[in-house]
């Protein structure tokens, strides 16, 4: 019986050995850590408000009214593995797109 061959190649991250970077490389990221911020070029990134979504855990609303909402299994088993009150996370990520929709309708006006 013939086995079946792959075309997958795995390949393992060695975090210790930094890559080997050309002088042409080197210069290039010196440049641009000494760019100013004011010279970035943000056109073909998507809005991120200050990372809001960072901050979503940490803040746990105290009053909640309870429906019945349906997700992707996938983003159900994510907040499942994240423990007890991933409910609780789940509506804390939810609030957070809000105030960051809401701020940025505020910024367009």
């Amino acid at each position: 019986m013939a086995t079946k061959q792959s075309n997958t190649v795995k390949r393992t991250l060695d975090v210790t050995k930094k890559p080997v970077l050309t002088a042409e490389q080197k210069a290039r990221l010196d440049a641009v850590a000494a760019m100013p911020d004011e010279q970035i070029n943000y056109k073909d990134a998507p809005y991120l408000p200050d990372a809001v979504w960072m901050k979503a855990a940490a803040r746990l609303p105290d009053a909640k009214q309870q429906i019945t909402l349906r997700l992707d299994a996938k983003v159900l088993e994510f907040f499942r593995q994240t423990g007890a009150r991933y409910q609780s996370r789940i509506n804390a990520v939810l609030r957070s797109y809000v105030e960051a929709h809401q701020a940025q309708q505020a910024h367009a006006k």
